[in-house]
């Protein structure tokens, strides 16, 4: 799969710009604030229907505008297809596929497989337990739809029950059965959740540890603890022994909404014990398993977002990167640079197809 050309109108920075990309390496440069990772974030949009970067849609309209259109053309196991995503100020995102708008956004995860490596995966570390939760269900739900399906209804089941718990404490009132109606609903699809997630990890953990061996040269143990209430009890169980904390709290309290993961180095808390280095080869280790695990499931390779990868790492870790990024496993790559000749010069090294955007 590839991407083989984008057009912006009234994204971000961008007023109206056009490029043709290269099969296998693109490179965005420029000096910071021309919107090199404005330009990814784009592509990004184009996979997932949102902003790796800004969570509040309407912010990725041009600034003195009503609206944005990112369109791109993409070959994909051999046949073209156009996406089109699109957003009006008061008005419902639309994303198109081929002139036909979905009815569903999650309708189009895990059409276009794709991995951002960026500085801001650092809030995988630093941020709490729903920032890693995001990263392991988004994985998932590129190639299970099923379990994105689980997902939605799960967390609206949560916030359904969040209201109801509300609603009992400002009326002073309670219905066991209303709550019940929730509970079954969490315990359903929570179950398959949790399933889905430990099968996950015991595939994709030997996957990372080969890859941050590879990345840091090093023989430290890494590893990814899942750490969820429903090791323990279902959540039946879970939900009726924390009722009455619940109706205190006026939210639920327990649930696979409350999963993490646990990032370790030699059993150890990789954010209080790993280096700024190890940090980062943790963090790259992670993506390229992601990568590979994607590709295994989805049968098509994904395309990868570099963005300010080589001002980020030292030139060992990024020589590194490169050497493995020349592997033929991979396919289209997109990266942001602030140094033209630089890039171009560890790019040379690849041997493979590639242009340069100046921006």
């Amino acid at each position: 799969m590839h991407l083989q050309k984008i057009s912006l109108l009234n994204y971000k920075n961008f007023s109206d710009i056009e490029c043709d990309f290269d099969s296998k390496i693109n490179c965005f440069v420029g000096n910071n604030g021309r919107g090199k990772t404005n330009m990814l974030d784009a592509i990004y949009h184009l996979s997932f229907g949102k902003s790796y970067f800004n969570p509040i849609a309407t912010q990725n309209i041009r600034h003195g505008e009503d609206f944005f259109v990112i369109e791109g053309n993409f070959l994909l196991n051999g046949r073209e297809e156009k996406i089109v995503c699109s957003l009006k100020r008061n008005v419902k995102k639309v994303i198109r596929r081929n002139g036909k708008a979905y009815d569903k956004l999650s309708e189009h995860i895990g059409l276009l497989p794709l991995v951002i490596i960026s500085p801001a995966d650092r809030d995988l570390i630093i941020e709490g337990s729903e920032t890693r939760r995001k990263f392991m269900d988004g994985v998932i739900s590129q190639s299970d739809p099923e379990y994105l399906h689980a997902l939605m209804t799960y967390q609206k089941a949560v916030s359904q029950r969040n209201a109801l718990l509300k609603y009992f404490a400002t009326n002073r009132t309670f219905n066991a059965d209303t709550l019940e109606i929730y509970n079954q609903q969490l315990e359903l699809h929570g179950q398959h959740i949790y399933r889905k997630r430990a099968d996950f990890l015991k595939n994709f953990v030997p996957v990372f540890r080969e890859q941050y061996a590879l990345i840091s040269g090093g023989n430290e143990i890494v590893n990814l603890v899942y750490n969820s209430g429903l090791h323990e009890a279902s959540l039946t169980e879970l939900l009726s022994a924390n009722l009455e904390r619940d109706r205190a709290l006026q939210y639920t309290s327990v649930g696979v909404h409350k999963d993490d993961l646990d990032f370790e180095i030699e059993t150890y808390p990789i954010k209080k014990f790993g280096s700024q280095g190890q940090q980062k080869s943790f963090l790259i280790a992670l993506k390229f398993a992601q990568f590979h695990l994607l590709k295994k499931r989805t049968r098509t390779t994904p395309i990868l977002l570099l963005d300010d990868i080589f001002d980020k790492l030292d030139e060992h870790r990024v020589a590194h990167i490169i050497s493995l990024v020349e592997d033929e496993n991979f396919g289209q790559i997109f990266i942001s640079d602030t140094h033209a000749d630089r890039t171009e010069k560890i790019i040379k090294e690849i041997h493979q197809s590639y242009k340069m955007f100046p921006l």
